[in-house]
């Protein structure tokens, strides 16, 4: 057997080839070139554990001098952003509502008498509700509030209520972490687990189909089908559909067995959102299949998607704290919105009215990529 010497010329010919070939691949160009980017600038600029201006709601039976000062410490310290009509304030009806639909973060409540009790030199109470759903999203600002009050306090009390100031602590500050009041992290985690995992898995499983026809060879009978190209894509999507609500059975029997999640509003709201929602993924993938040219690029694709999905939906880190162009990405996908559903139902106790400005945008999305992937999808195989 005769034996060729080392060639560094045939090294560079297949070299060659594989640059050849990985230029005629964009999307694989893409992916060495696109992905460092936009890790740089997710983690870089988008990602914030440390969320600032959360909207609050002031429900204030007491508006003197001393409230005002309160109110004007929280905003001026960059944690609360106060909402409301007219002069900011709104009525306690109001403030559940927003709280449960998660509208605002915070509720302040200052009752009536607070500045006379203040004057008089007792200490007066004053009331904070927070949602403590996502507990990373309000801990900071929680922890901080003693100190803003006792600001805003000192305020007034150097000026005309300068003797008026009672000994010890100024007010007496009750916080009220509604909906996960011990803060476990589980009760946040494994609901945002249900989303992240279902936009994996129905994305990828049907990114493959038309890809895997091709690669298979059998593209030319599915073609040759007397089928129309929404048949096609609903035969295609529906067992998925179907597949995916066996992982959804299966992670909430986990989540009531192994980390006693609580389910507190309508199941029924939930599950039916999740149709929605698996829906709107599984056609996502259908529409990657009919844009891909192999398996390989169909999986690209969705890693393309889940990426920004994972770091923008407030699943890692809090939404309210990423910077205006990242929230307005993240308000288009759906894993956004179907995080504050499973949330709300799961922990809140919200029913269909509670969740419904967040079923329309998944439905919006729904809609989208299936009219994407009706015209993109190929009759012939050229």
């Amino acid at each position: 057997m005769k034996l060729h010497r080392f060639s560094v010329s045939r090294i560079v010919a297949v070299m060659l080839k594989e640059f050849i070939q990985m230029r005629r691949d964009r999307l694989t160009f893409a992916m060495i070139i696109g992905v460092p980017i936009i890790q740089l600038v997710l983690f870089g600029y988008a990602i914030n554990t440390d969320p600032k201006r959360l909207p609050t709601a002031a429900i204030v039976a007491d508006d003197g001098p001393v409230s005002r000062s309160i109110i004007a410490a929280m905003e001026l310290s960059g944690y609360f952003a106060f909402t409301g009509s007219g002069d900011g304030f709104t009525t306690e009806a109001e403030a559940r509502a927003m709280l449960a639909r998660g509208d605002v973060n915070y509720v302040l409540t200052i009752p009536p008498d607070f500045e006379r009790k203040f004057v008089r030199g007792e200490t007066p109470q004053l009331l904070v509700e927070a949602d403590a759903t996502d507990p990373s999203a309000t801990a900071n600002a929680l922890g901080a509030f003693t100190q803003i009050v006792t600001q805003g306090v000192s305020t007034v009390t150097t000026g005309a209520l300068g003797g008026m100031k009672p000994g010890g602590a100024p007010v007496d500050i009750v916080l009220h972490r509604l909906y996960n009041p011990e803060g476990i992290t589980a009760y946040n985690i494994v609901p945002g687990l249900l989303g992240t995992i279902l936009t994996m898995t129905a994305t990828l499983m049907t990114a493959l189909a038309l890809t895997r026809e091709i690669e298979r060879g059998t593209m030319e009978n599915l073609l040759a089908m007397p089928a129309r190209p929404y048949e096609i894509m609903v035969g295609k999507v529906v067992p998925y559909i179907g597949f995916g609500f066996v992982q959804v059975l299966v992670i909430l029997l986990a989540a009531a067995v192994l980390f006693d999640v609580p389910m507190v509003g309508p199941m029924s709201v939930l599950l039916s959102t999740t149709t929605l929602f698996v829906a709107a993924n599984v056609t996502l993938g259908y529409t990657f299949s009919t844009l891909a040219r192999n398996q390989m690029q169909a999986m690209q694709m969705t890693f393309f998607f889940f990426l920004p999905s994972m770091l923008l939906s407030g699943f890692m880190f809090p939404f309210r704290g990423m910077p205006g162009w990242a929230q307005a990405i993240g308000e288009v996908i759906p894993l956004t919105h179907y995080l504050r559903v499973v949330r709300t139902v799961m922990l809140k106790g919200g029913g269909f009215a509670d969740v419904a400005p967040n079923v329309w945008p998944i439905a919006a999305f729904l809609a989208g990529v299936a009219a994407i992937a009706l015209f993109r999808y190929r009759r012939t195989l050229d």
